[in-house]
């Protein structure tokens, strides 16, 4: 695939179309990115870009909650959105032949939702009930832990879903404005992958976000301070959840390629150290990985386990054994051929369907404001050598760290 399958076009209102031409493909998948999440919400109103997400389904002026879902199933195809914690987004994918109804439907689930006042009282009971979801998910609860702590009092920190007493208190109103602060042009990217040809999806998508409003950017954001303590919470269950780890590398850093390859050797995959030591050889964990995260501003790496609780106090100190033996004797000559073999084959296999390509465009653009072709960042990844790898190692993984556990005292 060349870069020449890939066009971006700003329109006169702001709004930015990207469309990548997929030949061979059956379906078409577009995708609108909104440039705001959970970090960059008022105090008072954490959760709301989540709770407008929900809301977006529940109907517009010209079609109900059940007619948008009906509309979509009846074509075979799929339709959902997620919050970020730096962005929002919406995608459709159907088969190819239903280019103009995705389209059309996006744009009026963006541009012209409903927002009642029943329907927000309505859905508020559902994220609640997500929420309750989410709390019997004790690893879940460990990472959001470890998130609060990382990035102490500061929105980073939140969980994009929000919280209960915050989701009690958003009003319609609240989201009502929310919505017509955020959801504008500028703020907003439409990205489409499948058969067609550029020209006959941007007019597509011209019409069918013909009324978003003018304006809107990215918002003004305020990079973390203090890093909080580890903390320990006492919960009924048959595992201890531990999780460790620290502040990272932020989403331009030029050592980002050496940090995914570090991360790889260390819990990223089977042959990582933490899966060969810590489930293999010890049999101790049954879900044990390490991953990074990366923000405008900031970032982070975490590396989790599951244990029993037995086994917690041996496998918290075998994770941070490992980092320090990470940072004691970096990684082998092998284990950096191993992990750039992986990260490149594993990228592109991961671009062989619409939706993949459709969400990378549409997230790097909403974050970066540019899309780095494919063939470029799989050289990004070939090139790394020792002594990047040493940067990025002595960059990120030499202050101590903290530790978050969840499980039975």
């Amino acid at each position: 695939m060349s870069d020449a399958d890939l066009r971006i076009t700003t329109l006169d209102s702001g709004l930015t179309v990207a469309t990548e031409r997929v030949p061979g493909t059956l379906s078409v998948a577009i995708g609108a990115w909104v440039a705001v999440g959970s970090r960059d919400e008022p105090d008072r109103l954490a959760g709301v870009s989540h709770f407008l997400e929900h809301l977006l389904f529940k109907g517009t002026d010209r079609r109900t909650a059940q007619e948008i879902s009906r509309g979509v199933d009846r074509l075979g195809g799929d339709f959902n959105a997620f919050t970020a914690r730096e962005y929002t987004a919406y995608y459709c994918r159907l088969p190819a032949r239903h280019a103009l109804f995705a389209a059309d439907l996006l744009g009026e689930v963006l541009c012209h939702p409903a927002l009642r006042d029943e329907d927000v009282d309505s859905e508020r009971q559902v994220i609640l009930e997500e929420l309750a979801m989410d709390d019997d998910q004790p690893d879940e609860v460990a990472h959001r832990l470890f998130a609060s702590s990382l990035f102490q009092d500061h929105p980073l920190g939140r969980d994009p879903a929000g919280d209960r007493d915050h989701v009690r208190a958003i009003t319609a109103d609240d989201v009502r404005s929310f919505f017509g602060q955020h959801y504008r042009a500028g703020a907003m990217v439409v990205a489409a992958a499948g058969p067609l040809g550029h020209d006959e999806m941007l007019t597509m998508v011209t019409s069918s976000f013909a009324g978003l409003p003018e304006g809107g950017g990215r918002p003004a954001r305020v990079a973390p301070l203090a890093v909080g303590p580890s903390q320990r919470l006492v919960d009924p269950g048959e595992q201890v959840h531990v999780v460790v780890g620290g502040r990272s590398l932020p989403r331009d850093h030029p050592l980002r390629e050496p940090l995914d390859v570090v991360n790889h050797a260390l819990g990223g995959g089977l042959s990582s150290r933490l899966f060969e030591e810590i489930r293999e050889r010890r049999g101790l964990a049954y879900s044990v990985y390490s991953g990074v995260s990366a923000y405008a501003d900031a970032g982070a790496y975490q590396l989790y386990a599951g244990t029993q609780p037995e086994h917690a106090d041996e496998v918290h100190g075998l994770l941070v054994a490992e980092i320090d033996r990470l940072v004691a004797e970096g990684i082998t000559d092998d284990e950096l051929e191993v992990a750039k073999g992986y990260l490149t084959g594993a990228f592109e296999l991961g671009l062989e369907d619409t939706g993949a390509r459709m969400a990378r465009n549409g997230a790097l653009l909403v974050t970066t404001g540019a899309v780095r072709p494919v063939e470029e960042q799989v050289a990004r990844w070939a090139v790394v050598d020792q002594r990047a790898v040493r940067a990025a190692i002595d960059e990120v993984f030499t202050a101590a760290p903290i530790t978050v556990t969840v499980g039975p005292s």
